[in-house]
């Protein structure tokens, strides 16, 4: 799809917009807020323990499993920890509890803050999956070949098409779980650098892509397994015969993937961009470190030796996932997609396959010559990011407090409670639905938690209104993406911002909002309009899946 013709954006959404980025940059650097979150979490734990706030309801969860005594690095002092795989989907089983909010105040809230310091940062995943891409990565970048393969991209796709592959890649991405994040974004900042367009843009139209429509594919992913059978032990509460398959929602997906794509082309060509200024260099607050320069001889041959060295790459692990028996299969199933080995190596074998492109560039164009230089790569790529390093550990501490005091889960239920009141049909309340999971979602971004809790409120709800799970678990996929760009409690929203300093100066939340908000407001109505339209005429939702029973 071609991008639309930017035109000026209007004046009052633009100073409504700049409005909303001096408000946000006022705000302190993100360290700072982040700590203040903390302090703020665990006050409020506090008083509302005080008045005793619970919340009593059914969720879907998975068996207890067993912990094994572990000493890390050569520590003296053991960790418990439970099994790498995610348990079987089959496996989740729907319990009712009762949930009351946990002050931090308290004796054990107290002991939980000291004790749990180090442990929340070591078990925090977005630290451990940006070290382990940044080894491939940086590499990749300090060979050169980044900077090559966005100068051959830029060289074959027409400029017209540039927001609609970015935007394209980034939801596709999700198979690769949060790869993306770290990935795609920057790539997408130097794509639009390249082109003289701000690369400001490239990362709204990147972040858009990845965490905006998180929620569908035009694949199966490994997400789809668990809200399937969370869907179906929700189903079971009411009608024990209503269970749905993993491709219950695979057209709806498809198309819906399709929608969203072409939906944030247009709000980045029409809203977003409009509103930038015309890049200059000299924003840039940390230049791009000079690449290597290399004739075009050299570079077609590094491009060369990229290419076999990732296919070398492809093929092994092909050998390690195809054939049968593999290791990469799951040991029982032989399943390779879904909860198999290889799903859960996504991030290894992308780190591994940027390695080896890397060494491959390097060596084919004379920019990577001795061991020297490629340990200096790595370590340098990691050094950079020192800064965010330290904002992940007060994040960690943040996530942690927030879910030890269960104000989540409280307020989650009670927005549903109200819901299920309203005496109103069913597509109003495919709605409503919509709408709180949404607000849900600014507080709980993780789809699986937020899918557990709400899942048996609504399904067994909506199927006495003869709403098929298949459509109400549509309807939480379209509601589930679009604020994931907005939320702090989002764990790669504070490194977006870092992205973005790159390259405007004084920049902050702010500007991050003021960029995203546009893409939140104008999905959210179109993706729900989409999804009524979709209900109304009736269309299957998957493969035996109807809409309607």
């Amino acid at each position: 799809m071609a991008d639309i013709a930017v035109a000026p954006a209007a004046p009052r959404m633009q100073r409504a917009l700049d409005g909303i980025e001096r408000m946000g940059n006022r705000m302190p650097d993100p360290a700072i807020l982040f700590l203040w979150l903390c302090l703020g979490v665990i006050v409020l734990s506090q008083v509302l323990a005080w008045f005793d706030i619970s919340a009593t309801y059914e969720v879907v969860e998975p068996p207890p499993v067993p912990g094994e005594e572990t000493y890390y690095g050569g520590s003296s002092d053991p960790v418990y920890v439970t099994p790498y795989e995610h348990e079987p989907a089959e496996s989740y089983e729907v319990r009712r509890q009762t949930t009351e909010v946990e002050g931090l105040l308290t004796g054990d809230g107290v002991r939980f803050l000291f004790t749990s310091f180090v442990d929340n940062f070591r078990n925090f995943a977005a630290v451990a999956i940006i070290l382990v891409v940044m080894i491939g990565v940086g590499l990749a970048e300090a060979a050169g070949l980044i900077g090559a393969l966005i100068r051959r991209l830029v060289a074959v796709a027409p400029a017209s098409t540039l927001t609609f592959i970015i935007v394209l890649l980034g939801m596709i991405s999700s198979i690769a779980s949060d790869a993306g994040y770290i990935v795609l974004i920057p790539l997408g900042a130097v794509a639009f650098k390249s082109v003289g367009r701000n690369p400001l843009a490239g990362i709204a139209a990147a972040f858009a892509g990845v965490a905006a429509g998180f929620g569908v594919n035009f694949l199966i992913t490994p997400l789809d397994g668990v809200l399937t059978e969370i869907t179906n032990d929700a189903s079971g509460l009411v009608a024990p015969d209503m269970r749905i398959d993993l491709a219950a929602n695979l057209y709806f997906g498809i198309v819906s993937a399709l929608f969203v794509t072409v939906v944030l082309t247009l709000v980045t060509a029409r809203l977003v961009e409009p509103r930038m200024p015309k890049w200059n260099a000299a924003d840039e607050t940390v230049p791009d470190e000079p690449e290597p320069v290399v004739d075009k001889a050299a570079e077609a041959r590094g491009l060369r030796y990229a290419l076999w060295a990732t296919l070398g790459v492809v093929a092994v692990i092909a050998l390690l996932t195809a054939i049968p028996g593999a290791p990469l299969q799951h040991p029982e199933t032989g399943d390779v997609i879904g909860d198999s080995p290889f799903m859960d190596s996504l991030i290894v074998i992308i780190a591994v396959i940027f390695l080896a492109a890397g060494l491959g560039y390097g060596r084919g164009a004379g920019t990577l010559r001795t061991s020297a230089e490629i340990l200096s790569s790595i370590t340098k790529s990691w050094a950079g990011m020192a800064s965010l390093l330290f904002l992940f550990l007060l994040i960690a501490q943040f996530i942690a407090y927030f879910s030890y005091s269960n104000m989540a889960e409280v307020a989650a239920v009670g927005l549903g409670d109200v819901l299920e009141q309203l005496d109103i049909g069913a597509v109003w309340l495919l709605i409503g639905f919509m709408l709180v999971t949404m607000v849900v979602d600014l507080i709980m971004p993780a789809a699986i938690a937020k899918w557990a809790i709400l899942a048996p409120i609504f399904i067994p709800l909506l199927i006495r209104l003869d709403v098929t799970p298949q459509t109400v678990l549509a309807a939480y996929r379209v509601a589930d993406s679009p604020l994931n760009v907005l939320t702090p409690l989002m764990a790669y929203f504070p490194l977006i911002v870092v992205f973005v300093q790159r390259y405007q100066r004084g920049a902050g939340i702010g500007t991050v909002v003021s960029l995203m908000l546009p893409y939140v407001v104008i999905l959210s109505i179109a993706w729900m309009l989409f999804f009524v339209a979709w209900y109304l005429v009736g269309i299957p939702l998957g493969p035996g899946a109807p809409v309607h029973p």
